[in-house]
């Protein structure tokens, strides 16, 4: 038998407080309902002594302007909205801090969503929830191919800045200069007298790993070196670790060019395994110069990305477009940087 809602043994229910309106500021001021609306809305032209008496009135009642209201009037929610797909990764949750803390330097907040699926249907879902939620722009961070939706197509909004994506230049996308960071990575080891440098590679569906991947390949044909399979990874250090144990057992891989940090870290513990020194035996260079870089055994020569540049450019181009009101599409590519430390070295003669 249910209990009855007036059972003196169940709590009771607080009775909501009432919101405290415009009108009763303007009765405890001696003002007009209009002149409160005009201080809270910041507009000029109320006597400096009234304006205070309104803001007096308005913090002695705990009054609080409708923050809605005022953005339909001025035409802005200074809200922006951030659509990921992953939280966890290094670059993804400094890109998103990034992010928040560009929007919080000119006064905008932001909403964060992430779909279920990288499908034109969940992704468009993100996009409705967002725009209930009144944001003025979006930054989606793609990072990778839509799974199994070969007519995926990103939502028609007004604003949107796209980072790490295969668009080009139909939208405003932001990137790292992917191509340049493994070029110089490749170049680095064939000038240290490496014969040619293998590839550990991140997952197909990632633009990134497929860029770097590329330009690995393109560096090698360019030096006229041969350019040796490479072996997929998942971007774990256990997937290099499992990579390393291919490569390993040709006798002639002398340096290894890891598409990112952790599988690097996998390929230097399977080259310990085997008793081979990185970098006397093998050389590794990475790529994102992740905070534990610089404490591996040994310290990693890497690609510098720098993540908080990436998510302030996304800010300021998509502030761009609400403010100016076009769309301004085209590639901005965020400058990497090879950070040359003890894993790499000439090969052994």
């Amino acid at each position: 038998m249910s209990a009855r809602t007036d059972d003196p043994g169940l709590p009771s229910r607080p009775r909501p407080r009432r919101q405290v309106s415009m009108a009763d500021v303007a009765q405890v001021a001696g003002v007009s309902a209009q002149t409160v609306s005009r201080v809270s809305n910041g507009y000029e032209g109320v006597v400096p002594e009234t304006r205070e008496r309104v803001i007096e009135a308005m913090r002695s009642l705990g009054y609080r302007p409708n923050a809605a209201a005022r953005a339909l009037k001025r035409g802005s929610f200074h809200n922006l909205g951030v659509v990921a797909f992953t939280l966890t990764s290094t670059g993804n949750a400094s890109i998103i801090a990034a992010v928040s803390d560009a929007a919080a330097e000119h006064d905008y907040t932001v909403t964060l969503m992430r779909p279920r699926s990288r499908t034109s249907e969940e992704v468009r879902g993100a996009f409705s929830r967002l725009q209930e939620m009144l944001v003025d722009g979006v930054v989606l961070i793609m990072e990778s191919f839509p799974e199994g939706d070969t007519g995926f197509s990103l939502p028609d909004v007004d604003h949107l800045v796209v980072l790490d994506s295969a668009l080009g230049a139909e939208r405003a996308v932001v990137d790292a200069d992917q191509a340049a960071g493994a070029r110089a990575a490749v170049e680095h080891l064939l000038a240290l007298g490496h014969a040619t440098v293998h590839h550990v590679t991140g997952p197909d569906h990632s633009y990134s790993a497929q860029r770097r991947r590329r330009a690995w390949q393109q560096a090698l044909v360019d030096a006229g070196r041969p350019v040796p399979p490479a072996v997929q990874g998942n971007w774990s250090a256990a997937s290099g670790y499992a990579a390393a144990q291919k490569l390993l057992d040709d006798p002639t891989c002398t340096a290894v060019f890891s598409a990112n940090d952790e599988m690097a870290l996998g390929v230097t513990r399977a080259a310990s395994e085997r008793g081979l020194s990185v970098p006397r035996d093998l050389s590794v260079v990475g790529f994102d110069d992740i905070p534990l870089s610089a404490d591996f055994t040994p310290p990693l020569t890497t690609v510098h990305q720098n993540f908080a540049d990436m998510g302030r450019a996304c800010v300021t181009r998509l502030l761009e477009q609400i403010w100016t009101g076009e769309e301004q599409p085209g590639v901005q590519l965020v400058p990497v940087e090879l950070v040359v430390r003890a894993s790499t070295a000439p090969p052994r003669r």
